[in-house]
C-alpha cells in the first residue's frame, strides 16, 4: 500500500482513469463529468494497492467569498474510497494529506459533503451560515440547498461561520 500526491498533468493516465473509475463506483453511478472535471486541474491524493487506486481525492483551487472577502481556497473534491475497501483508513489517509496540502498551500479549505462527522474528526468545520454563488459583475445568488452541506478548514485567520459563503459559478454543481 502506498499513497502517491501528483498535480493533473503529471499524473499517470492510468491512475486518472481509475481515480474516475472509482468514483464512480464509490457513488454508485451518482457521479456527473462534471463532477470529475472539478476534480482536475489541481493536486490528487492516492492511496494504491498492488497497482490499482483504491481512494482519491483532489484539491482544485477556488475562490471563495466569506461576506465581501475572497480568499484563495483549496477545494476538496472527487473523495472516494473502493467500496471494498472502505473502513481501512484509506480515505482518512487522502483527506488528511489535503488537509496538510490546504493548511500549506491556501487561505481557506472548503468542500461540499453530508458525511460531517467524517470530516469533523479531521478538522473540518460545518459552515452554519447562507450559502451563495457569485457571478463576475457580484451578483449573489442564494443556495439554500447547500446550506448544510459546506465545510471550511481555516488555514490563516478565524472566519465567521455563521456568515455568508459564495463561490463562483461552474458547470454542475456549484459547491
Amino acid at each position: 500500500m502506498t499513497v502517491r500526491v501528483f498535480e493533473t498533468p503529471d499524473a499517470p493516465e492510468s491512475f486518472l482513469q481509475q481515480a474516475h473509475e472509482l468514483c464512480l463506483r464509490a457513488f454508485d453511478g451518482d457521479f456527473d463529468p462534471e463532477d470529475w472535471e472539478h476534480a482536475l486541474g489541481g493536486r490528487h491524493f492516492v492511496v494504491v494497492d498492488d497497482g490499482r487506486v483504491v481512494s482519491h481525492a483532489s484539491v482544485a483551487e477556488r475562490t471563495i467569498w466569506v461576506g465581501d472577502v475572497p480568499y484563495r481556497t483549496g477545494y476538496v473534491e472527487a473523495v472516494a474510497t473502493d467500496p471494498e475497501s472502505q473502513g481501512l483508513g484509506h480515505g482518512t489517509d487522502v483527506v488528511s494529506l489535503t488537509g496538510y496540502w490546504i493548511r500549506e498551500t491556501y487561505d481557506l479549505g472548503c468542500l461540499g459533503t453530508g458525511e460531517h462527522h467524517f470530516y469533523e474528526r479531521l478538522g473540518w468545520e460545518r459552515w452554519r451560515g447562507p450559502s451563495a454563488v457569485r457571478y463576475p459583475d457580484g451578483t449573489l445568488v442564494p443556495t439554500p440547498d447547500d446550506d448544510d452541506s459546506i465545510m471550511v478548514l481555516a488555514t490563516t485567520a478565524p472566519v465567521d461561520l455563521t456568515a455568508r459563503i459564495a463561490c463562483e459559478p461552474r458547470s454542475g454543481d456549484d459547491w
